[in-house]
């Protein structure tokens, strides 16, 4: 899996969107994922977006091959600045479980064409990168995944989730989606001594994503600025 995952490395970019010309792209992405697999109902405008695409703590990232989106994530950085997130919505007691001032990275709106998909395009992996490499970057002490049951045992191996809360209904969806959670600065050691291209791969500059400088609405604990330095 590795070799294949370097592979589609190479013939893929990362890019954060910020324009509404590219944003519109997203939603109709996102749209015709849910769609297939039945998890939203069909409107006229094809495309599937909510107010929380439009927060200041929001950055959505996308993976291109052949100049097309082909997958994309959409990230909420929560600390003491800003504590809005759409899993936090659902999942409220998450905030009372952090200790003060700690940071949560939430990922939602996980899609990957489903054409791709059929061509076996490892397109998972390298979506799956986008929240690691930004709980790097923004130095994150509790990522969440709000994921349907059947999604759960990915996350545990791969990335070291833990089962957090039962399946909940979450809006916008017809199916309900549990919440995994992991602690990334335990996690992550080990999740890049066992699987390393969900980290930086110097040997490919191009697959390491250029996050936005979000000091206004957001600022990592003290716990882990001490750490890092």
């Amino acid at each position: 899996m590795k070799k294949q995952v370097i592979e589609a490395l190479k013939h893929s970019r990362y890019k954060v969107f910020t324009e509404s010309q590219d944003l519109e792209e997203v939603y109709r992405l996102r749209y015709k994922c849910y769609r297939a697999e039945r998890s939203i109902a069909e409107n006229e405008r094809g495309i599937m977006a909510d107010a929380f695409d439009e927060t200041a703590n929001c950055v959505h990232v996308g993976v291109e091959m052949d100049g097309k989106v082909l997958a994309s994530v959409r990230l909420h950085l929560v600390s003491k600045l800003c504590l809005i997130s759409p899993t936090l919505e659902v999942f409220p007691e998450v905030l009372d479980n952090l200790k003060r001032g700690q940071t949560v990275l939430d990922p939602t709106r996980f899609v990957i064409d489903p054409e791709a998909r059929k061509n076996r395009v490892p397109l998972h992996f390298l979506a799956l990168r986008i929240p690691f490499l930004a709980a790097m970057f923004y130095d994150i002490d509790l990522v969440l995944a709000p994921v349907r049951p059947e999604h759960a045992a990915f996350y545990r191996r791969y990335l070291g989730y833990d089962v957090a809360m039962k399946p909940r209904s979450y809006p916008g969806l017809k199916k309900p989606v549990q919440l995994l959670t992991a602690k990334f600065r335990e996690q992550r050691g080990a999740v890049l001594a066992r699987t390393p291209v969900f980290g930086p791969v110097d040997e490919i500059p191009h697959s390491n994503i250029v996050f936005p400088d979000l000091s206004e609405v957001y600022i990592a604990s003290k716990e882990g600025r001490s750490r890092a330095a």
